[in-house]
């Protein structure tokens, strides 16, 4: 489970900071570092620095058992095809010339199940030393495959739930039945060792539409008698037509409450029995024009922020293409404020060629996250429209190829684990 650390941090004479080994380490603060420090009301916001890898996300294959309705994949014409041994050894070489604790998670776009090895790559990452986390439609976790990961090591299973019932659910991910979904994590939880805080945990991510978003009542609950410890709730990015009608963001993404101006007055949120609430007068509180602050927590904090350059991430797909954060993994068609936006993947080098090393202390890749965690990008999610914002090669601030005005995860939006 995350758990909270606090330091304590000492001024010397000349009004330097000194920090605890350990959290210099966590942070990344090695010397010539720069760290990205905000004031925020009476306190400090920093990110580690855009120098130290803490997590890797690695694509085993591009290959599904599925035909969801929300995927990528419906609108790419990119070559499919699964991690080679030789590219996963790679990967792992490259993991000892950084400190750990690192994460390696296995996912992309596709199902990592699906890979006949992939049971063995987390074996081989735990190894390593790291913390391993899984993302599954939990379709092919038969028994035996349950065993399996359980003694491989696995820290994290990720299992994608997007309806409570078996017909929302259906509705979306084409090819499966939740019951079936349903039996397969409770056995997976049941063979689990028995502890306090048993392991592997179990987390759950939600994709929200129109057609089940009234499902995640339900769906919480089920994640309570699962023993789910994390539940990650995401917004549907509209690969196709017929997904823009589901989004739920449109009145959001116009509404200065969710992209905040330093004008506007502060609304301090103190923590309450919500359930004894009426819901508008809360309702009309959250989406008035205020900068809303929840027990410290601004809403300032969720804008122009990419979660992967933040936690230090990188990207490795199916054959060995290394990439800044998993939305610039593969090429893409989506919508943007009605617009038919094509995304052009970004890809650093390949692992095969140059180590891991190499690639994340690449210039230009440097530059890249330097660039991306100041975010001077334009404000392509809530423009009206311009020919510029239907790609992400280049803005109207003078940016190139890759821009991330138009990501939805810089803003909120869509969230992954």
């Amino acid at each position: 489970m995350h758990l909270r650390r606090e330091y304590q941090v000492e001024v010397d004479g000349e009004g330097r900071l000194v920090v605890p080994p350990e959290m210099a380490e966590r942070l990344g603060l090695q010397p010539g570092a720069t760290l990205h420090v905000e004031l925020n009301g009476n306190g400090l916001y920093a990110r580690q620095t855009i120098h130290r890898l803490s997590k890797i996300y690695v694509e085993p294959t591009t290959h599904c058992n599925l035909a969801c309705r929300t995927c990528i994949r419906n609108v790419w014409d990119e070559p499919m095809g699964q991690m080679s041994d030789a590219t996963f050894a790679r990967i792992m070489e490259g993991t000892n010339a950084f400190p750990l604790p690192q994460t390696v998670f296995f996912g992309g776009f596709g199902e990592p199940l699906f890979h006949p090895g992939t049971i063995d790559m987390v074996s081989q990452a735990k190894q390593r030393g790291a913390s391993v986390e899984l993302i599954s439609n939990g379709t092919l976790l038969d028994e035996k495959c349950s065993r399996q990961l359980i003694a491989a090591g696995l820290d994290v299973l990720w299992i994608s739930l997007d309806g409570a019932t078996p017909d929302s659910y259906t509705d979306v991910r084409l090819g499966a039945a939740l019951p079936s979904v349903i039996e397969n994590v409770e056995r997976f939880r049941s063979l689990r060792p028995s502890a306090q805080l048993p392991s592997p945990e179990i987390g759950i991510v939600f994709v929200a539409m129109e057609q089940n978003y009234h499902d995640l009542p339900e769906l919480l609950r089920l994640a309570r008698k699962l023993d789910a410890t994390r539940f990650i709730v995401s917004n549907v990015l509209p690969h196709t037509q017929e997904m823009r009608k589901e989004v739920l963001y449109s009145y959001a993404m116009s509404n200065d409450t969710y992209f905040p101006s330093p004008r506007l007055p502060e609304l301090h949120m103190p923590k309450m029995d919500a359930a004894r609430l009426a819901s508008q007068p809360l309702y009309e509180a959250i989406c008035g024009n205020w900068n809303l602050n929840f027990i410290g927590a601004n809403s300032r904090l969720t804008s122009d922020r990419c979660p992967f350059v933040d936690a230090g991430a990188t990207a490795v797909r199916w054959d060995g293409g290394v990439s800044p954060c998993l939305p610039l993994l593969h090429s893409n068609h989506n919508f943007l404020n009605g617009l038919d936006r094509h995304a052009r993947r970004h890809v650093v080098g390949n692992i095969n060629d140059r180590s891991l090393s190499e690639l994340w202390h690449d210039p230009e890749y440097v530059a890249f996250r330097a660039r991306v965690q100041a975010f001077d990008f334009a404000p392509c999610t809530i423009c009206d429209g311009c020919p510029l914002s239907e790609t992400n090669e280049e803005d109207c601030y003078g940016n190139e190829f890759p821009t991330c005005g138009g990501c939805l995860w810089a803003q909120g939006f869509v969230q992954c684990p």
